[in-house]
């Protein structure tokens, strides 16, 4: 792992979307893990007077940003989304940022005397954010499944549902590069209680090392 600290043990949590990871990151958070959502973080990247966000501003112009002088999120995905390559640019540019608030906040939480850590980060593995971690769990389930939970959640149409899942990866590049994969393929108790089992082990794994 990237972070090196003896008395830190840190979990990615990552999956497909509709697949079950807020429940998964409810459990480890009442199992005693200090939860990093990743997401809040890539917002937090780009927040005004970042350096980001002036870097963001030059390579797409200052057409990206509101009049506030705030990133324009909607016209910089109507620049990106389509467009592989200039998608790519931004990430590029965007995933030092992040990384480097994640430690940050892990710095952060470790001073308060807390050792288990929680990414919940989607992009896990193309942050690099996996790095950062001891250990990796993701949670995917059946196209179906996640279709219906996507609709539901979200209030989309199963057109808008499929193409949400169809430009993310499938679960077989989840279990591949996971430590545990959770097939969430019932009820949202099964999950918490699968999601739970795993979380007491890898404390238990981590605290006998």
């Amino acid at each position: 792992m990237l972070y090196s600290n003896d008395n830190i043990f840190t979990v990615g949590l990552t999956g497909m979307s509709g697949a079950g990871k807020t429940t998964a990151c409810r459990v480890f958070a009442g199992n005693g893990f200090s939860v990093i959502d990743c997401d809040i973080i890539s917002r937090k990247a780009v927040e005004k007077g970042r350096p980001a966000l002036r870097e963001i501003a030059e390579l797409f112009s200052e057409d990206v940003l509101t009049p506030d002088g705030e990133l324009d999120r909607k016209k910089t995905g109507s620049i990106v989304f389509g467009d592989r390559r200039r998608l790519d640019a931004l990430n590029r540019l965007i995933y030092p940022y992040i990384i480097y608030l994640i430690i940050e906040e892990m710095n952060r939480f470790a001073g308060h005397g807390r050792t288990l850590f929680l990414l919940d980060a989607p992009t896990l593995f193309e942050s690099g954010a996996d790095m950062l971690c001891d250990r990796i769990v993701s949670v995917t389930a059946d196209t179906d499944f996640c279709k219906e939970r996507i609709m539901e959640r979200d209030g989309l149409t199963e057109e808008q549902a499929l193409k949400r899942l169809s430009s993310q990866h499938d679960a077989s590049f989840y279990k591949d590069r996971s430590d545990h994969c959770i097939i969430n393929n019932g009820t949202a108790e099964d999950l918490a209680e699968r999601t739970a089992e795993i979380a007491r082990r890898l404390i238990q794994g981590h605290r006998g090392a």
